[in-house]
């Protein structure tokens, strides 16, 4: 089994920054991207960044568009996700994502079979 662990979550105001950080361990696997959601209270889970590891391109939601970075190596298996000028509505629970199969695009949140627990990322105003 593929088990992602988060780390980094925590409490700050808005403006601040916050860097998550994710390694996935376990039985030997390849995977093909590794991504980034959060779910806020009462609402879904939804995209935040990806990376792909065949030619290491990233996607972002347009929300964090130009605040959050993304980046990783693939031969560990960990990705981080840099988050800067965080707003109130960053708000939620952030979970790690291991992508092991093709055929659904990387932003989907159906297309990733091995999810971390969760970090809670929360932003005061």
């Amino acid at each position: 089994q593929v088990q992602p662990v988060e780390s980094g979550g925590g409490l700050v105001q808005a403006g601040g920054s916050l860097r998550l950080a994710c390694a996935a361990s376990g039985r030997t696997f390849s995977s093909y991207a590794m991504g980034w959601f959060r779910q806020a209270p009462g609402k879904e889970r939804e995209f935040v960044a990806a990376i792909g590891w065949s030619g290491g391109n990233t996607y972002y939601a347009d929300s964090v568009k130009g605040r959050f970075t993304i980046s990783g190596d693939n031969a560990k298996n960990t990705v981080y996700l840099q988050m800067n000028n965080l707003k109130p509505e960053d708000t939620a629970v952030y979970y790690c994502a291991v992508k092991s199969f093709l055929g659904v695009h990387l932003t989907a949140t159906w297309g990733y079979d091995y999810w971390g627990q969760g970090t809670q990322v929360t932003v005061s105003s």
